[in-house]
This record gives structure tokens, sequence and C-alpha cells, in this order.
């Protein structure tokens, strides 16, 4: 029996020890990191709750399309409305390419156009070049470009090393004075 009551009177003197320890443990880490703690559990309840609205959102809308799926009403709607506007771009489409096409012919009517008045202009024996105009320039009310003489194309071809760079060169050297004139003086 004496054994039980020792036993009895040394348990709480344990718990007490424990519970000291808990105490200074659970103290020492509250004043180290007891602000961390904090903020942190009022960021994760933050989160939690904008986690929460938004997964009560996700599920309602997955319940509204669900139901609106099993009506066929509403289906019905939607593939005509899809239908619908389907028709109205393939129209745009198709006016686009009238247009496109309308432009092409247009086109190709200018350049045969211009051909046929470069074939009357050679059988006529004049420059076909010179007379073929653009509709622009017809339609433009300003001064004639025809008194424009067009440049001529320069024979020089700076690659090859004509004769007209070399010959500068060599007229260069000589008002500066080359390395044989200095020698001469």
């Amino acid at each position: 029996m004496e054994r039980d009551g020792d036993q009895l009177s040394a348990r709480p003197a344990l718990e007490t020890e424990g519970l000291r320890f808990l105490h200074v443990t659970v103290g020492s880490l509250l004043a180290t990191y007891g602000w961390y703690i904090v903020f942190s559990c009022i960021l994760l309840y933050v989160v939690f709750q904008k986690l929460s609205t938004r997964l009560r959102a996700l599920r309602q809308r997955h319940l509204d399309q669900a139901a609106a799926a099993l009506e066929p009403d509403i289906v019905v709607k939607r593939q005509e409305a899809l239908a619908a506007a389907r028709l109205k771009m393939q129209e745009e489409l198709n006016a686009q390419v009238e247009k496109h096409k309308e432009k092409l012919r247009q086109l190709e009517e200018e350049k045969r156009r211009q051909k046929i008045e470069m074939w009357d202009s050679m059988q006529e024996g004049k420059s076909y070049k010179g007379n073929t105009r653009k509709p622009q320039e017809e339609d433009s009310p300003g001064p004639s470009t025809s008194s424009v003489i067009p440049k001529r194309k320069s024979d020089r071809k700076p690659l090859r090393g004509g004769e007209g760079f070399s010959l500068a060169r060599c007229q260069q050297r000589q008002r500066c004075g080359s390395p044989a004139n200095l020698l001469e003086d």
C-alpha cells in the first residue's frame, strides 16, 4: 500500500514538472517567434476564406452547367446562337473575299490597259516606257511629270575598281603630295 501512496504523491510532482517544462518551452517559443506565428495565422485565415469562396463559386458554376445541360431548350438556344454567329462571320468573310476579287480584277484590267497602250505606242514608233501612266497620275491635277528627265544610270562599278575611282585617287595624291613627290623635294 505504501507503494501506491508513494506513486500517487510522486505523480503530481512529475505532472507539475512536465507543465513547467511545457510552459518554459512554449513561452520561449512565443517570445522568440510570437509575431511571426500571429501573422502567419492571420495569413492562413485570409487565404482559407478566399479559397473557400472561390471553391463555393466553382461548385455552384459546375452545378449550373450540369443543370443547363439537362434542359434541352437551353441547349437548343445555345446551338442556334452559335450557328447564327458562324453564319454572320461567314458572310463577313465572303464580303471581304468579294472586295478582294474586285480589287484584283481592277488591277488586271489596269495591267491589260497598260499593255494595250504599250503595244499602240510601239506600233506608232514611240517609246513605250514614257507613255504609260498610272491612274493616280492621270487623276491628280498637279504639275506635269513629263518634263522631268529620268536619271541616267551610273556606269561606275565600285566593286570592280573602275577607272573613275582610281583617277580621283591619283589626282588627290598629286595635290596632297604622294610619297614619291615628297622624296623628289
